[in-house]
């Protein structure tokens, strides 16, 4: 009854519904919650998510009443009837819950009355937040003022103040709503109790007690409801994560393992000099000196390097030059801290790979000391293990993204009829005053004239409609009178006619076509401005300004006039504008002053402009708006999280930065990242928020110590990118339903049309007369045609349509008539001959269009469509006789009796040639083609072009600067080329007579193949000629052939320009952010990045020394000025552009940062961090102008590849042959257990049997081979000898057991044992460990690596993985990765091909660059493997940097020209920085949009199992798991289960379909049908399970008669039968016959009574009778009931 009245409350909301909290509540709540304890009643009630702790009271509950605020109520939510509670509410309605009992003093009690009030009232809340942020400040504050200490004791006693008053308000308890029920109560209890501590404490324990105090930042958390939510939901995250985070250690742990065992001490091979004659002997002492290795003077050093060069004993491996050796010396490189020689240390190297943070350092590390074969560890590593472990938490935060999202809309469904009743009210009353205040206003003004009074109706129409957002604003109504005088301008007729007339030039299409191109030119100037600039530019650069803000000017003048200053500033775009105008103008004046130059940089601000007519931007920074304010706690979080980290870092390793300097500098000057103080503290947390993080821990380990840096690092990074990628995926969540389409456009977009729309009519008819014809169209058609394109026609591509758009009425009116004639003839269409023609042909087939991918549809059905035929509709040419079948791979993309049409979307089809069979040339020619049409669609034709296509494009690779040394490859390479020009031009005159020349070059992929063959030739001629050999360079294009040739291929780029063109508008409105970084950029830095360098050390003079350009001009080193400009700068918006790319893949970015933070002005040498805030803007340019793009990007490429996979029904990455081995393989993965092995009849096989079958036999199994990792953790390098002898013994017995497992496994299983996959590995690991452990005492231990053995067993770790036998966390992460590997294979097929097309590039322009930077002897261009290796990195975004930067060497100072190569006649080292610009950036942007659909391929499979898991459907997968699962219960396949194991059967079932104990009442209330001897039919209890998961689904009785029907089908033989009962009614039986058999003993007793003479007798007899019966009825009932 409590709960109904509750609800009935709910229903009627009022002042009613708040009822205050007397002793007489607290008594009938006591009385509830006793009488609840007594009939141990279970309520099925949640908390209402409305009225939560911290949350407003919603205002369906009335007006709060004075008298009740602060004051304790009766809690209104039903869950909190009985439990002892009552809620507080202060002025802002804000909800204060409270216990009522339980050691804490009574609510009646003053005290604590007082202190409740103090508690909940928002003073008290802002005290406590202004104190925390004044405490904020403090903290982040290297040194206190003197009045520090006493604000710190204020604030102290302020914290102490609040902790007493909610220990008063709340009690001393851990239970809900006590004080230390809240875990942030505890946080803020103990943070004050050891700063009380911290003050009486000895000096020593003072640091530790006062770094504790940086915790009080986090108490913002609770004192704002929506941080707090958002801190509940990433803890839900992580729960979420578990599984990742213990996968990811898993096989980081291994891959380390693996790493110790290839690497350890490798990378203390270093190059030592030779001794001389007269140094043998001293050589030869210090060898036996172990403090040798630390005269680095002996080693062989690269010029610019810090560390001795690596070296390998490998071939492939780094060589020393002539007069040194590769000896195991020395410390490891980066001050010892990278190295495999520990598992600690290898640890660290991994997690950095994974991280991908200065991996290219540590990749060439490796490849110098060990081998170039080991990239294969690096790309498993760095690209798919790091890949795989990104997705994974990519896939899982997606998750729990879109289950918040969800959970938000289910909850704004809930409130939203309330919320729409209340705002229905307000408006209600709003319209009475409203119109009221109306009609007083016009009465007042009823003697202006007609116009006056109609444009006040208007004004009063519009603040009728906007009534409720009025009401919200609470103007005094004094403003709106002022408004109405003042700002709307109805003064006079004639004003009133020059508005009008005003009003009708700036409201003109015209106008705004003119305003736009002003907007372009206007960004053009301001992309002109670069360093050196003349007089001359400079001038015209500043004349263009001001016309532009005149003109910009104007343009609000007149907006003013016609839309009066009130309408004008109701507008956004106006304000913007009018704040556009406002700053240009200031910038004529302040521009002169010194100092305020920067004013310039706001004039980016008039790009922007462009949104007004670009309706993507409006929509996209909608979105952006919309997303940031829903996600604005999110922003502050992450916020209150690095400002955290930053105040951390600086109070734990501050003072070490300051006292051992001297470790990580020569001149014990602090380095440019440090953490000495808040501002460089916070910067370094912002870096290792970018990812790089690797070269500050180092310093940090050499300031602070291991201990103490490694847990900060790893908070910083873990939980900071935690937040980001939420933020992250919040944000793409919200991009990915953007679309284009549904997008509104304002008047100013609609006008840019019309305006065009009048241009072309205009052209048209001009031409018309300058041809001297008529006009086909009449002008009432042209208007018609203008009306359609104004309406019709207005897309996203407004801008890119201004260029373009002169035969748009053309296209048009033919785009009417072929519209028309595409109906007629779809409808009747048909390849069937006619009677009087002896064959038709559809010639021109086309295996896939690239251009035609949105050319519609249709299907030509035969008779009555059970037989189709699959045909390629196509144009003909005029002889043409063969049917050309469709082939299984072309049909994903053109269906059957597909219309061809041409690229433009718009041409006719053509016709099939009609070719009689009377004509004898025709006859000859039509077998001649049919001929070469047989010829190029037979499959071993393909194939063999195929193979083809794979040789020359191989061939390419053989073609590197050894070439002219390889005298004979070189020649068979000539030949080679000739035979494949040949082979090609033979298949492209084939097709021509197949197909004809329309249908062939229409066909995108035989365009391609066209190109590819004028390659061939091309470089034919090249090679013919001397003047012609350039054009041998374009042969990498050949590699391209491979695309039209593997449908494979061809599917990866259909997806790709599905994923992606329809992004370009988005791509646009990015380039648009870039475009105003870059011109910010060269106004603040172009000029200033010129240094003074001194040529003998290379480093910059110092300030001191040389301060102008002047100065250092005067100061001549060997005839060269050393004036020089940093290759990356801000000098003009192309080099800025590049400088951003930098920035935004972070290689290269702290160089770049470093210049812009030294720059002081231009011509001014640069000092150290003079300019130290100029981090502001790549801060800003990180977040704004790379976090945000790069989700609207993502989000829309996500919209795209949702919308074609729904169209498709699958994953758009696969062909129609992968569709099915997609279906198989999750068949496979979700196949859990295989045909049971028999068990042996012999009594020992037997045992055997038990023994390895039972799970403890398993379990040991796998401690055994945990434990065989853990010797591998536990060595080292150089260890002591009798280590390695134990390491050997342990070897050799886990070698015995594992062979011992295998021979009982074989003893038992025999045969069987070989069908196992997982056997079959165990079996090839015992053989091979023996064979490496017996191995090394044949041939030496030189030839095989001590850990050969030990890397061979730890392999038996991956049983962990097994489905049936590891965890079923892992089974469930690895399910959608094995899913996606058909698309990946496919992605990573094409980026390869990418790969080589880029790498034969390279190899063609850059093989004899100067080898410096980024180049070097293991990446370089020289061969086609080293050129896969840079490409490598560079796919991994690493390095780039470096490359660029030694291919920028094109001035004679920097490089050789003339330099001779020997083996080739190629002169000079120089290379080509236009050349290696366009090759990085292309591969980039090429490499990053592959390698991001490869994560949304990913991700979305896991969405896609989550939600079918949500979805209460059922598929295939279920009904197999529920078929496997039956097999146990009924081994004999009877089809039927006794109905005692229903439970059991119930229990052991997968989910959906699972039932958890205690599930007998469940089993009953299904009314399962039972035969006789309470036996179930598998299918009654399936159908049963499928209704219960499928009760609310629409298509359940679809579902359950495809079931039943499936079923009898594949059950032909199924045993009839007539059910006898039903489970509902055995349970009825049993429990009539329980009250029988009561009833009928109660009627014994009473006549026992009744014969008190035979008592005794009677008394025995019924005993021993009723213990009969009753275990007769027990028995009963044991077997019935379920």
């Amino acid at each position: 009854m409590a709960t109904s009245g509750a609800k009935l409350e709910m229903a009627s909301p009022g002042p009613k519904g708040l009822v205050p909290f007397t002793r007489e509540s607290l008594e009938v709540m006591e009385q509830h919650s006793a009488k609840k304890h007594s009939e141990e009643h279970k309520e099925d009630l949640k908390p209402n998510t409305d009225l939560e702790v911290g949350k407003e009271l919603p205002f369906v509950y009335g007006n709060l009443p004075r008298a009740m605020v602060s004051e304790p109520l009766e809690d209104m939510d039903p869950y909190y009837k009985n439990k002892m509670t009552f809620i507080v509410l202060n002025k802002k309605r804000t909800i204060f819950r409270f216990s009522a009992t339980w050691c804490t003093l009574s609510p009646f009690n003053s005290v604590r009355r007082t202190t409740i009030k103090i508690l909940v009232h928002p003073f008290f809340r802002l005290l406590i937040l202004i104190s925390i942020l004044i405490d904020c400040i403090f903290m982040s504050m290297t040194d206190l003022p003197k009045w520090g200490p006493a604000l710190q004791n204020t604030l102290l006693g302020i914290y102490t103040f609040e902790i007493l008053v909610k220990l008063i308000a709340r009690g001393i308890w851990a239970g809900s709503f006590y004080f230390f029920g809240d875990p942030w109560n505890w946080l803020d209890f103990s943070v004050t109790l050891f700063e009380h501590i911290s003050r009486y404490s000895p000096p020593n324990f003072i640091s530790i007690f006062r770094i504790t105090r940086n915790l009080r930042i986090l108490k913002i958390i609770p004192l704002n409801q929506g941080l707090k939510s958002f801190v509940g939901i990433l803890i839900h995250c992580l729960k979420k994560l578990t599984g990742v985070i213990i996968l990811t250690l898993f096989f980081l742990s291994i891959f380390s393992l693996i790493g110790m065992g290839l690497f350890m001490g490798n990378l203390k091979h270093k190059c030592l000099r030779l001794p001389q004659e007269n140094e043998t002997e001293t050589l030869h002492n210090r060898t036996g000196n172990p403090y040798y290795i630390r005269e680095t003077e002996n080693f062989y050093y690269l010029e610019g390097e810090r560390y001795a060069l690596l070296c390998g004993n490998r071939t492939d491996a780094g060589q020393c030059p002539e007069g040194y050796v590769c000896v195991k010396a020395g410390v490891n490189p980066d001050y010892g801290y990278t190295n495999f020689d520990s598992f600690g240390w290898t640890l660290l190297a991994l997690f950095r790979l994974m991280m991908q943070d200065y991996p290219e350092a540590l990749y060439h590390q490796i490849l110098y000391a060990s081998g170039k074969v080991y990239i294969i560890f690096f790309v498993v590593i760095s690209f798919w293990f790091a890949f795989y472990m990104a997705s994974l938490f990519l896939g899982i935060l997606a998750i729990s993204c879109e289950e918040e999202k969800q959970r938000a809309a289910e909850k704004a469904k809930k409130i939203e009829p309330e919320l729409q009743q209340a705002l229905t009210e307000l408006q209600e009353g709003n319209k009475a005053a409203e119109t009221k205040t109306t009609e007083i206003e016009m009465k007042k003004r009823s003697s202006t004239s007609m116009i006056t009074s109609l444009d006040m109706l208007d004004d009063a129409t519009i603040r009728h409609k906007e009534g409720l957002r009025k009401s919200r604003k609470k103007c005094p109504c004094c403003w709106y009178r002022f408004a109405k005088t003042f700002l709307i301008w109805n003064c006079s007729p004639c004003w009133l006619k020059f508005k009008e007339f005003v009003h009708m030039i700036i409201m003109d299409p015209f106008t705004d076509l003119f305003l736009t191109i002003c907007i372009i030119l206007n960004v053009h100037f301001l992309a002109l401005e670069h360093y050196p600039m003349s007089l001359e530019t400079n001038n015209i650069l500043n004349i263009e300004n001001q016309v532009f803000i005149g003109i910009f000017t104007a343009e609000m003048i007149f907006k003013i006039i016609a839309m009066h200053p009130y309408g004008y500033f109701q507008v956004g775009w106006n304000i913007y504008d009018s704040l556009i105008v406002f700053h240009g103008l200031v910038e004529l004046y302040v521009t002169h002053f010194h100092g305020l130059a920067v004013f310039r940089s706001f004039r980016v601000l008039r790009i922007f402009k462009l949104g007004r007519y670009w309706p993507t931007f409006k929509i996209l920074m909608l979105t952006l708006g919309n997303s940031m304010m829903a996600l604005k706690d999110l922003v502050l979080l992450l916020f209150t999280f690095i400002f955290f980290s930053a105040v951390l870092g600086m109070k734990l390793f501050g003072s070490n930065y300051k006292i051992y300097v001297c470790n990580i500098d020569e001149d014990c000057q602090l380095p440019r990242w440090h953490m000495h103080d808040f501002l460089h503290s916070f910067l370094n947390v912002f870096r290792i928020l970018c990812g790089e993080w690797i070269e500050t821990l180092w310093d940090c380990f050499k300031v602070a110590g291991q201990f103490s840096c490694i847990p900060f690092y790893m908070m910083v990074i873990l939980v900071g990118n935690l937040l980001i990628l939420y933020l992250f995926l919040a944000l793409v969540s919200s991009f990915s339903s953007y679309k284009a389409a549904t997008a509104e456009e304002n008047d100013e977009a609609k006008n840019l049309q019309r305006a065009m729309a009048r241009i072309k009519k205009g052209i048209n008819y001009v031409l018309s007369k300058i041809l001297c014809k008529k006009q086909n169209v009449p002008e009432e058609t042209m208007d018609n045609v203008s009306d359609i394109y104004v309406k019709e026609n207005i897309s996203d591509h407004t801008l890119s349509e201004l260029g373009n758009t002169q035969d748009f009425l053309k296209d048009k009116e033919k785009s009417s008539g072929t519209e028309k004639n595409t109906m007629t003839k779809n409808g009747s269409q048909s390849l069937i001959s006619s009677p009087s023609v002896s064959e038709t042909v559809p010639i021109a087939s086309e295996e896939s269009d690239i251009e035609n991918l949105d050319n519609k549809e249709i299907k030509s059905k035969a008779g009555d469509g059970s037989s189709k035929e699959k045909v390629k509709q196509s144009s003909s040419s005029e002889c043409s006789t063969v049917d050309i079948a469709i082939s299984e791979e072309e049909e994903m993309v053109y269906e059957r009796g597909k219309p061809k049409r041409l690229k433009n979307g718009y041409g006719r089809r053509f016709s099939s040639a009609q070719i009689s069979r009377d004509s004898k040339k025709g006859k000859i020619w039509q077998n001649i083609r049919k001929t070469c049409c047989k010829i190029v669609e037979n499959s071993c034709f393909k194939c063999f072009i195929g193979l083809v296509t794979l040789l020359s494009t191989g061939a390419l690779a053989f073609e590197d600067i050894y070439i002219d040394q390889r005298k004979t490859i070189k020649i068979l390479l000539e030949y080679a080329d000739m035979i494949f020009t040949y082979i090609f031009i033979l298949e492209m005159l084939l097709k021509w007579m197949a197909y004809g020349f329309k249908a062939y070059f229409t066909n995108g992929w035989y365009q391609l193949d066209f190109m590819v063959v004028i390659v061939f030739c091309l470089s034919l001629i090249g090679k013919s000629r001397e003047e012609l050999k350039p054009l041998i360079s374009i042969k990498f294009l050949r590699a391209l052939r491979v695309l039209s040739q593997f449908e494979r291929m061809k599917v990866v780029v259909r997806a790709l320009v599905k994923t992606t063109l329809p992004t370009l508008n988005v791509l646009l409105v990015c380039l648009m952010i870039w475009l105003a970084f870059s011109i910010i950029g060269v106004h603040l830095f172009a000029g200033t990045f010129y240094e003074c360098i001194d040529p003998t050390s290379g480093e910059r003079f110092p300030i001191s020394e040389v301060m102008n350009r002047s100065q250092c001009e005067s100061l001549v080193f060997n005839e060269s000025m050393p004036w020089e400009n940093a290759k990356l700068n801000f000098d003009n918006v192309g080099i800025s552009f590049l400088s951003l790319l930098q920035v935004a893949t972070f290689n290269g970015w702290i160089t770049i940062m470093n210049s812009a933070v030294d720059s002081i002005g231009v011509d001014m040498q640069p000092n150290f961090e003079d300019n130290i805030y100029m981090y502001c803007y790549f801060i800003d340019f990180i977040i704004i102008g790379l976090f945000l793009p790069l989700s609207m990007l993502i989000g829309a490429i996500i919209a795209n590849f949702n919308k074609h996979k729904v169209k498709i029904s699958s994953n758009i990455f696969i062909t129609v042959k992968q569709k099915k081995q997609y279906h198989a393989l999750k068949k496979l993965m979700c196949e859990v257990s295989q045909k049971p092995v028999p068990r042996p009849g012999n009594k020992f096989q037997g045992f055997v049997f038990d023994l390895v079958t039972n799970q403890v036999f398993n379990v040991i199994i796998m401690v055994l081979i945990f434990f065989q990792a853990i010797t591998i953790m536990i060595q080292s390098d150089e260890q002591n000898p009798k280590i390695d002898i134990a390491v050997y013994w342990i070897n050799s017995v886990f070698v015995t057991l594992y062979t011992g497992e295998c021979v009982l496994k074989l003893i038992v299983f025999h045969y069987n044992y070989f069908t196992n996959g997982w056997n079959i590995f165990d079996f090839m690991v015992v053989v091979f460990s023996i064979t490496g452990l017996f191995l090394p005492l044949m041939v030496g231990y030189y030839l095989v690596p001590p850990s050969l053995v030990q890397l061979i067993l730890l392999s038996r770790i991956i049983h962990i993985l097994r489905p049936e036998k590891g965890p079923k966390v892992f089974h469930d992460l690895l399910l959608p990765l094995m899913l996606s590997l058909p698309a990946l294979l496919n992605i990573s097929l094409f980026i390869f091909l990418i790969m080589f097309v880029y790498a034969i590039f390279g190899m063609y322009n850059f093989a004899y660059v100067k080898k410096e930077a980024g180049i070097n002897d293991v990446s370089n261009f020289e061969t086609f493997g080293s050129s896969m290796l840079c490409l490598f990195q560079v796919t991994i975004f690493a390095g780039w940097d470096g490359m660029l930067n030694a291919i920028f060497n094109s001035k004679w100072s920097d490089c050789d020209p003339d330099k001779i190569n020997p083996g080739t006649q190629v002169r000079g080292d120089c290379g080509n920085p236009f050349v290696g610009i366009v090759y990085f950036v292309s591969y980039i942007l090429i490499s990053w949009l592959i390698i991001v659909n490869m994560y949304i391929v990913v991700v979305m499979e896991f969405l896609n199992i989550a939600s079918k898991k949500k979805a209460k459907t059922l598929s295939e997968d279920d009904f197999r798991k529920f078929f496997q699962v039956w097999k146990r219960f009924d081994p004999d396949r009877t089809q039927y289960i006794d109905s005692s194991k229903l439970s059991d059967f119930a229990a052991a079932l997968h989910p959906p379909l699972f039932m958890a104990k205690p599930n007998k009442g469940q089993i009953v209330a299904m009314d399962l049908p039972m035969a006789v001897g309470d036996r179930i039919h598998c299918l009654d209890i399936l159908l049963a399970l499928t209704k219960r998961v499928m009760s609310k689904d629409v298509s359940m009785e679809k579902v359950l008669s495809e079931m039943e029907s499936g079923f009898m089908l594949a059950n032909p033989f199924k045993i009839t039968y007539e059910p006898i009962t039903t489970t509902l009614k055995r349970k009825q039986e049993v429990v009539s016959a329980t009250i029988i058999q009561r009833a009928y003993k109660s009627y014994r007793l009473r006549q026992n009574d009744k014969k008190t003479s035979d008592i005794h007798m009677i008394d025995g007899d019924v005993e021993v009778q009723a213990i009969k019966e009753d275990s007769y009825f027990d028995k009963t009932e044991g077997k019935s009931t379920i």
